[in-house]
Parts: structure tokens; C-alpha cells; sequence
């Protein structure tokens, strides 16, 4: 690999950006997407070995070329050591989230509660902006405390999660939305909030809720069409 290429792939790595390492076998050449441009059947390998999270083999114009995606890792970030989030943590985990769980307070966020889970203790946008979400982070606030939920959907917001979701009613989420507003959000960007959090599956119990959302969160990060709920419109 060349000084170059390494640099700046290190570099992605740095800044969590999703990068694909293009190597032609034949003779080495090496092109790094999507910084570098590559023909087109090429640019789709690259695409589908990032989303897939899987390298990919790919004959263009006579020679094989080899497809190595470098992601950012798949990252959970749940705000309220509650217990939905005791059952949502085992259920990601094997999904390959690394999860950490933000909550101020120290009674709920216990390494007995969470054992092997990364915890903040920090208020939830110190320790958001902190944690940085990206293109590969999740993010799902469950405490019902606007102290607590707000600040971290201001951050998440302004971030590029693909996932954002929050606990709570629809008149809870249209208060929430108010107050969200205020603080300068948009329509649009108020629209990337899941709530209710979780697809429609009738879940009531603590294990149930978290399967509803870990599907949800599974289902977008892989762009399945499923039955969300249907979410009422953001006021503008």
C-alpha cells in the first residue's frame, strides 16, 4: 500500500467516515472511495460492501479487483439506564452494537445493571457531544425526562445518526417536537425522530419493547420496508 493511500485511509478511520479500499490484483493499483473516482461498476461494489459490511470480488474489463470496506464501528447509544434498555442491550450486542448507556444518574447506570457496558454518568449533551454519533451510530433516549431526552436529540439532530428514536406517547412526542422547535430544529429534521420508538408489534412488556426497537433500528440501517408505525406529521 502506498504511503498515500494509507494516510489517507488512516486519516477516514480518524473521522469516522465509511471508506472502501479498491485494489486491482493484477497489478496492486489501489483507489480509496468515495474520495477517490472509480468507474462505475466498481462505485457499486465499493457501496454494497459498506452496507453489507463484507468484502466483495468484482471482475472489471478483463481483471479481478478486491473490495475492502472500512467502517466505523456500529455503535448504540442509549440514554436511561432503564429496563428497557437492560433488555435492548443483550439483544444489540450480538448484532455487533457496541453499546453505551449515558445516564446521570449513578443509581440506575450500575455495572451490575450493565455488566460489560460502556457507562457515562456525564449529563446527556455533554456526553453526547462527547461520543460524537455518526453515519453508524444508533441513538435511542427512553427516560421520559426532558432534562435528560432533549439535550441529547439536540445533538443527535444535528449529527448524522441514521437512527434516532424516543420513548413516549404521541402527545408526549408533539410536547417534545414543541420544545425541540424552539431550540431551532426543523420539520425535516424533526421527521428523523422514531416516536412512538419501535415498530408496531403491540409490545408492552420491557423485553418486548426492545425487540420492537432493535428491529426498527436493524430495518433501517438496512432500508427494509416495514411496518413502522404510522408516526403523525411534524408541525412545521
Amino acid at each position: 500500500m502506498k504511503a498515500d493511500i494509507l494516510a489517507r485511509l488512516q486519516a477516514a478511520q480518524a473521522a469516522k467516515q465509511p471508506v472502501a479500499l479498491v485494489t486491482r490484483l493484477t497489478d496492486g493499483l489501489q483507489l480509496l472511495w468515495p474520495q477517490d473516482e472509480a468507474p462505475a461498476p466498481l462505485v457499486e461494489a465499493a457501496r454494497t460492501a459498506l452496507a453489507d459490511d463484507a468484502a466483495q470480488n468484482v471482475d472489471y474489463e478483463g481483471a479481478a479487483w478486491f473490495i475492502h470496506p472500512h467502517n466505523p464501528p456500529l455503535r448504540l447509544i442509549i440514554v436511561g439506564a432503564v429496563h428497557i434498555a437492560q433488555a435492548l442491550v443483550p439483544m444489540a450486542q450480538p448484532l455487533g452494537f457496541a453499546v453505551t448507556v449515558v445516564d446521570p444518574r449513578r443509581a440506575w447506570a450500575t455495572a451490575d445493571r450493565f455488566p460489560g457496558i460502556t457507562l457515562v454518568h456525564e449529563w446527556t449533551d455533554d456526553a453526547m457531544a462527547q461520543l460524537a454519533p455518526d453515519s453508524r451510530t444508533a441513538v435511542v433516549t427512553l427516560t421520559h425526562d426532558p432534562k435528560l431526552d432533549d439535550p441529547a436529540l439536540d445533538v443527535s439532530l444535528k449529527s448524522a445518526a441514521f437512527y434516532i428514536g424516543a420513548l413516549g406517547s404521541r402527545r408526549t412526542h408533539a410536547k417534545r417536537v414543541a420544545r425541540l422547535t424552539e431550540m431551532g430544529h426543523g420539520a425535516e429534521a424533526l421527521a428523523r425522530i422514531k416516536s412512538p420508538v419501535g415498530l408496531d408489534i403491540e409490545a408492552v412488556t420491557a423485553a418486548e419493547i426492545g425487540l420492537s426497537i432493535i428491529a426498527e433500528i436493524v430495518a433501517v440501517r438496512r432500508g427494509a420496508a416495514l411496518g413502522t408505525r404510522a408516526r403523525p406529521p411534524v408541525a412545521a
